[in-house]
């Protein structure tokens, strides 16, 4: 499991794509965080399949049904 979480659930709906893009793209090659919501992020998964396609790794770790849990990683 990845030491590098980020949390969204405190953060404001408008600001939470733009958090967790500039989070991944801040990343070494190789690297991950692990993505802490209070929903699925499924949309975020295919937000990042549209701008980021072949770039990332998901892996669910927790799927809810109060926290979700993913790792997200860097290729």
């Amino acid at each position: 499991m990845t030491n590098n979480q980020l949390d969204i659930r405190p953060i404001p709906p408008r600001e939470k794509h733009p958090i967790i893009f500039a989070t991944f793209d801040a990343l070494p090659i190789g690297e991950e965080f692990q993505l802490v919501n209070d929903h699925d992020p499924m949309p975020l998964y295919y937000q990042f399949n549209a701008e980021r396609p072949n770039q990332f790794g998901w892996e669910y770790v927790e799927r809810g049904p109060e926290v979700w849990r993913v790792n997200i990683s860097k290729k």
